[in-house]
């Protein structure tokens, strides 16, 4: 069984019931619904795969507050109906959750999504939700997160205390779907767990923030179930085609982001250190990994914004580790245009410095009118080899197309 569809039933009916609850519910909605094409260049690798893929999607938010915004409550479902692959075809509660605000504490209970971060390439410290990555593998898709939030505000920063019960699974493609893990299928329906607890797991979690300067900087320390999953071939004896189990740990998992601003010059740092983090039969391991990097911006008399950004990403790991950010720098440009309809452009390229295997992404974005907003996003490697981790994706260069009404 889904790990996640007992947390999205259980919110559902609490946020029907709040509704139900609820006065002038019409001037709490916004939200969107959006159409949605992925195009592949390339013939894919399994014979069950296609070359295109159409979507539409819907997201809703409901958000109420009270008592001059000291109490609030949020509600905003995500729903999505794929052609051809059955696991992107899924529902999920992002945030069902009741706030409230004094004046040194705040406090949220429920579902909801936490980022932390600084840099562009990846955000290593981000692990309070876990990645749903049958919208994107982008890794800035997140599924909602079941979660008590306590933070302190004071001179000497702010403290965010964190209780986690309810562990989501990570997301995968189905057997028709792309990208995917070359000819391997994950096992979505049977992970395993270090802890005898499984998904029923508690995790805490705390971050410290401060402005210090020109500098902001965030500490924090994770304590329970591993977003990032091992993995392990299914026996040889098992009915069908070997597949990958995923294998969550348990893990202590410390983070550190920097970040400053400097005139047109912007300075970001991630480290994290990982202890427990192992596969199933394999020792535990600790591990540090990194991503630091700069961007600076050019403003023209017009207004027009020309970003330049690089950065290094490592990983301890090297090659043992299941991701492309081992020993990798991107090099970049970010446009805005500042004009009317908020057009933006995101391109880069990684590139190992291992194997010289890169992979690009460009990122565009318009909006048109008041009430639409059409995106592109282009995706792909080129001179990858075997034993790169980007070799399984070699046939998966794409284009995804995305039209979004908004209400």
């Amino acid at each position: 069984m889904h790990t996640g569809l007992p947390v999205i039933r259980t919110a559902l009916a609490l946020g029907t019931l709040l509704l139900c609850a609820g006065n002038s519910l019409a001037d709490g909605w916004s939200g969107d619904v959006a159409t949605q094409w992925n195009a592949f260049v390339k013939e894919p690798l399994a014979d069950e795969q296609h070359r295109s893929y159409l979507s539409v999607s819907a997201q809703p938010e409901y958000y109420r507050e009270w008592e001059d915004g000291s109490r609030s409550f949020q509600f905003e479902p995500f729903a999505r109906v794929s052609q051809y692959d059955s696991k992107r075809t899924h529902v999920d509660i992002r945030e069902l959750n009741f706030g409230m605000v004094e004046d040194n504490w705040e406090l949220t209970a429920g579902i909801s999504k936490v980022f932390w971060g600084m840099t562009e390439s990846q955000h290593l410290v981000d692990i309070i939700n876990q990645d749903d990555l049958v919208e994107n593998t982008d890794g800035e898709d997140k599924l909602g997160q079941p979660m008590l939030n306590l933070t302190l505000v004071s001179d000497y920063g702010n403290l965010d205390l964190f209780v986690l019960p309810g562990f989501r699974t990570r997301t995968f493609a189905g057997p028709e779907g792309r990208p995917r893990f070359g000819f391997q299928l994950v096992d979505q329906n049977n992970p395993e767990y270090e802890s005898g607890a499984e998904e029923k797991h508690i995790d805490l979690a705390a971050r410290w923030f401060q402005m210090i300067g020109d500098w902001e900087v965030a500490v924090s320390q994770f304590r329970g179930t591993s977003r990032e999953p091992g993995f392990m071939l299914k026996s040889p004896g098992a009915p069908g085609s070997p597949q990958l189990v995923p294998f969550y740990s348990q893990i202590n998992h410390t983070g550190l982001e920097i970040q400053g601003v400097f005139g047109a010059w912007l300075w970001k740092f991630e480290g994290i250190r990982v202890n427990g983090f192992k596969e199933r039969g394999v020792k535990s391991r600790s591990y540090f990994a990194s991503d630091f990097g700069f961007e600076y911006t050019f403003v023209l008399e017009n207004g027009f914004e020309i970003g330049a950004l690089m950065e290094y990403n490592w990983d301890q790991r090297g090659r043992d580790a299941f991701t492309q950010f081992q020993n990798d720098v991107l090099v970049g440009t970010r446009l805005t245009f500042n004009d009317v309809q908020s057009t933006q452009i995101l391109a880069g390229v990684m590139i190992d410095a291992g194997s010289a295997g890169r992979s690009y992404n460009v990122e565009a974005e318009r909006r048109i009118g008041d009430n639409w907003k059409l995106s592109l996003e282009a995706r792909g490697v080129f001179h990858v080899k075997p034993g790169d981790f980007l070799y399984q994706f070699r046939r998966d260069n794409s284009l995804r197309i995305n039209l979004a009404r908004y209400f």
